[in-house]
């Protein structure tokens, strides 16, 4: 899940998106033109790199289709307040368990709606320490208090705000495990990655914020704790990853709507896509090399999905990637 820069304020967000409604799914006649105001698409992004790139996927393919897709970085609450404000359209990254306490206030007073299917199944979503750590005996979220010195009294987090931060400061608030004098580290996931990275190839002792999908499963030397279920939620802090978009989308833009309706992923095709992204590979240029290697998933994505002026929609996406 995460890294790129975070804007820091509503404020700021209302300066950097297009002001006008929004909408996501529904269904318009085959062939209807969508209306003026669809034709830009605005996601939310709230800088980690599966969002990267389940968001790159799906602008590569509305740029197919016609449309403008917008991205606009922010951090979680903000993209939900975003979408509450009608700046933001679509959001491609709530992830629940981990979340639900900051999106459900919006959900709850009808102003964020979330589609009933998740865009992916089978994401984790807990603590992890490196290998160093591990083998030392740092297997359990019990444990770590154990190994405070070898810590250094610090446990890695990313963005402020993030959902996963805010659980991992309220075991130490409330001296959850024994963590009460330890400090959260907040920076980003470049920067958390960096730590890890560092600390590794010292052999010191890390434990951080670690999920998948995420090309660190692949990369690093790394172990998901067990015994967070209280915090993160079973196995592991299993997820699923839900869309979230205005609640008019799907009235207003049905045609763009379907497609993002109809966004699938998978754990294995995120990593793919994100590998390039974390090496400064730009998340459009990752997806679309991804799509013309993969052109199989088109299909079902575009399935009764028409270009924005109402024409075939699979065969303008295949021309636009060169297929």
């Amino acid at each position: 899940m995460r890294s790129l820069h975070i804007l820091g304020s509503l404020a700021v967000l209302a300066l950097t998106l297009c002001a006008g409604p929004a909408s996501a799914q529904s269904k318009s006649p085959a062939g209807a033109k969508e209306a003026e105001s669809c034709r830009t698409v605005r996601f939310g992004d709230v800088g980690w790199s599966d969002i990267a790139a389940t968001t790159g996927l799906a602008s590569v393919v509305l740029e197919g289709l016609g449309y403008q897709p917008k991205t606009t970085l922010a951090s979680v609450p903000i993209t939900f307040a975003g979408i509450k404000s009608k700046q933001i359209d679509v959001f491609l990254g709530y992830w629940n368990p981990s979340m639900t306490p900051m999106i459900e206030p919006f959900v709850k007073a009808g102003q964020v709606k979330v589609l009933d299917q998740p865009n992916l199944a089978g994401a984790k979503y807990t603590l992890a320490v490196n290998s160093t750590a591990f083998e030392g005996g740092l297997k359990t979220f019990a444990d770590i208090a154990k190994f405070r010195k070898e810590l250094d009294g610090k446990i890695y987090g990313i963005e402020a705000g993030n959902d996963g931060n805010l659980l991992i400061q309220r075991m130490i608030d409330k001296n959850e495990f024994g963590l009460k004098d330890f400090k959260l580290v907040e920076s980003s996931e470049a920067g958390m990655l960096s730590e890890i990275q560092r600390a590794s190839r010292l052999k010191k002792w890390i434990v951080f914020l670690g999920w998948e999908p995420h090309p660190m499963n692949v990369q690093l030397k790394m172990k998901y704790l067990e015994g967070g279920d209280t915090v993160f939620g079973p196995n592991f802090g299993e997820a699923k990853v839900y869309t979230a978009t205005t609640p008019d989308y799907q009235a207003r833009c049905p045609n763009a709507a379907r497609l993002i309706g109809n966004l699938q992923f998978s754990t294995d095709l995120e990593n793919q896509v994100m590998v390039p992204i974390t090496n400064k590979v730009k998340p459009n240029d990752a997806a679309r090399d991804w799509l013309k290697k993969n052109p199989d998933v088109l299909k079902k994505w575009l399935a009764e999905v028409s270009t924005f002026d109402g024409k075939d929609g699979l065969a303008a996406v295949s021309k636009h990637l060169g297929l």
